[in-house]
């Protein structure tokens, strides 16, 4: 099953890589000390030394593999010759042409595989943060492994998935693994500011959206908490964007995340998650998280599925 592993790795779960300031050297080295596939977050602009001292960093926390994340949507070919250099075992491209790792459609999908990719992140439309496809995961899993069934590319399946019941029903699709945004954000490792995880402790529901970040990076909706700020501007005027709002240190509806270290206003900040996150309890270290996914699908199968 599934989590035995995939793509070498002890276990078939994916801690997404959460922007550039959330998934840092601590999250992912402790996940990946947890037998599981973490993900550093390049910067979202040409920077190969900094994204060169995130690894090595990294490296120092773990002696296992991990991944890189890249978003093909902004500059990236300096950040992208970096990983190759440093040899990190896993590169992961997002929201770019033909090499699309993880999908949001079934034509997309056809393009990662005809490219040659390892595996494939199927993202169904519950997922948090930006968002490429509209259909829900149940139906789209199915399809895509379908797919990609004679090539032997497995696919991992993305999008509102908090607990090992939603790792065992990605199992029954057909996925070979998971990959967890939210739920690792609310751990004790991620970078994201303390305000932000209560949020996803406290709060349950969420919307897509687009309101935030339309001059940055236009087209790209996204998925968030609905917080007082976001209720409030739900409704903003297409013609409205984070270019011609009030400068702060960062613009309102930048789309900027709140991490560890940010001051001021963070209520005003926007805050993804995916719509599983009525089922997040608690703050976790990460391998409890890890340790909760496995030891739990193990169970729910042998309690409900085996003779």
């Amino acid at each position: 099953m599934g989590w035995k592993g995939i793509l070498g790795f002890e276990y078939g779960i994916v801690q997404a890589p959460l922007g550039p300031d959330i998934s840092g050297p601590e999250l992912v080295a402790a996940v990946a000390n947890a037998g599981a596939i973490g993900i550093l977050r390049a910067p979202d602009w040409e920077s190969p030394h900094y994204l060169r001292e995130l690894i090595r960093k990294t490296r120092t926390l773990t002696d296992k593999p991990f991944g890189v994340g890249i978003v093909l949507a902004f500059p990236h070919e300096q950040n992208l010759k970096c990983v190759l250099e440093e040899k990190v075992a896993i590169l992961q491209l997002y929201w770019g042409e033909v090499t699309k790792d993880i999908i949001g459609s079934f034509e997309e999908a056809q393009l990662a595989a005809d490219a040659g990719v390892d595996a494939i992140i199927v993202q169904g439309h519950e997922a948090g943060g930006h968002v490429i496809g509209q259909e829900a995961l149940i139906a789209l899993v199915p399809r895509i492994v379908d797919l990609v069934a004679s090539r032997g590319i497995p696919v991992i399946a993305a999008g509102g998935i908090v607990d090992e019941r939603g790792y065992v029903a990605a199992l029954a699709l057909g996925a070979k693994g998971v990959c967890l945004g939210t739920r690792f954000l609310a751990t004790e490792e991620s970078n994201a500011h303390p305000m932000y995880k209560r949020k996803v402790v406290e709060m349950n529901k969420t919307e897509y959206t687009n309101v935030f970040g339309r001059a940055r990076w236009p087209g790209a909706p996204h998925r968030v908490l609905k917080t007082p700020f976001f209720m409030k501007w739900r409704n903003l005027p297409s013609n409205e964007n984070e270019a011609n709002q009030p400068e702060k240190d960062i613009r309102v509806f930048a789309g900027t995340v709140p991490n560890k270290t940010t001051t001021g206003d963070i209520e005003s900040m926007v805050m993804y998650a995916g719509e599983g996150v009525g089922l997040i309890n608690d703050i976790l270290p990460a391998a409890q998280v890890v340790k909760r996914f496995v030891e739990g699908a193990q169970i729910l199968i042998q309690q409900n599925f085996t003779s």
